[in-house]
């Protein structure tokens, strides 16, 4: 028996996106940039997931432009507001629980000599909008937010930033990083007013090495990497265009299914929290259960217990989790999301994210309890005596 429940690090692709690839490779193999009769129909294939992915997140199709992934958009939107406007200003606000493409970049300018500003959260894992309110200065060039925690699955109030910052008749722009967020929960970019907004394709059920970004149409940046001018001058290099296309069909199976889907997550997500409550004592529960959390996520301290030994408890078992990010969870240190929460280091150290998929049943999570159960029962035996 095979349960996976880390579909925040990656995501199995759907059947029907495997198959759309597969004919890409076989038939769509010319250069979408060529002049010729085949690089024209990819081209209009290529623009029609466009579409599809700006009707997802309600902004207009020239403003989404393909990447690689995740951490690439993130670095493109960042270092390109950075770079064209800090002659403005040198102050930029983020979050003290972003993701490393975000923070890294982040302390990369602090040794340039910028000022970052990095929020605080609240026990639910929220910044407060008083806070931020209160850190715009008139030097302040960019506010990163990231709209879905990785670990936690925290909610961020994007959409109230923008009219904060009207408030304070700041000119800052607004870069969200919106992986988690793409496909998972309710989405309005350009009604928020937000200028740029990253996602990635193997967080959806699509292919990895595929993700985009969002960038209004007002704002006109000047790329971070050279070359042949695809992507309208933003990302050059060939498109990935099996990439593209899988994503294309995965977001098109998303856009239809996504109020389904997301319902049927949300109780496996509750019914795992409830069973863990009632039958296994001193846990923490890290991440909401209200509508401030995403349904997908739920991250959980176990008492006594260090989280990467019960991880290959349950991997014995045919159970797949993580005990955090997949992009630092094998670096050393402390979870930086946990350790913002306030977590004691034992609770950290006993920290386990599950995430959940559509394919994912109540089936799967009292098997997932009962072992659960008999591992924590076990290394407790260990690890208390």
């Amino acid at each position: 028996m095979e349960i996976y429940l880390d579909n925040c690090s990656t995501t199995k692709p759907r059947e029907e996106v495997i198959e759309k690839m597969i004919h890409a490779l076989r038939e769509d193999y010319g250069n979408p940039s060529s002049l010729h009769r085949l690089g024209f129909n990819i081209e209009k294939k290529v623009d029609q997931v466009r579409e599809d992915i700006a009707k997802l997140i309600r902004v207009s199709k020239n403003e989404i432009y393909f990447t690689s992934g995740g951490t690439e958009s993130n670095n493109l939107a960042i270092q390109s507001i950075v770079n064209k406007y800090n002659r403005l200003g040198q102050h930029i606000i983020t979050t003290g629980v972003e993701h490393p493409s975000v923070l890294n970049v982040m302390r990369y300018y602090e040794q340039q000599g910028f000022d970052v500003t990095y929020l605080k959260i609240d026990k639910n894992g929220i910044i407060s909008l008083d806070e931020l309110r209160k850190s715009i200065r008139d030097d302040t060039i960019l506010i990163s937010v990231m709209q879905v925690n990785n670990e936690i699955g925290s909610i961020q109030p994007t959409w109230e930033i923008k009219k904060i910052l009207n408030e304070k008749k700041s000119k800052a722009l607004i870069h969200v990083d919106g992986v988690q967020a793409f496909g998972k929960i309710p989405l309005d970019i350009s009604n928020w007013g937000i200028d740029t907004f990253s996602f990635s394709g193997h967080k959806v059920y699509g292919p990895k090495g595929i993700g985009g970004l969002y960038i209004n149409k007002d704002l006109k940046l000047n790329p971070i990497v050279f070359g042949g001018n695809q992507e309208k001058g933003i990302r050059s290099g060939t498109e990935n265009v099996p990439g593209i296309i899988g994503l294309g069909k995965a977001v098109q199976i998303l856009d239809k299914n996504f109020d389904k889907e997301r319902e049927h997550v949300k109780g496996i997500k509750i019914y795992l929290a409830n069973r863990l409550k009632e039958e296994i004592d001193d846990i923490r529960i890290n991440s909401p259960l209200d509508d401030n959390g995403s349904p997908y996520v739920l991250n959980v301290s176990f008492g006594h217990v260090r989280g990467e030994v019960l991880l290959h408890y349950l991997e014995d078992k045919g159970i797949y989790v993580s005990t955090g990010s997949a992009c630092s969870s094998k670096g050393h240190g402390q979870s930086h999301v946990l350790l913002a929460l306030g977590l004691s280091k034992s609770e950290i150290e006993g920290a386990i994210r599950f995430c959940f998929s559509y394919e994912n049943t109540k089936d799967d999570i009292d098997y997932t309890i009962e072992i659960l159960k008999n591992s924590v029962e076990e290394i407790r035996q260990i690890t208390m005596r």
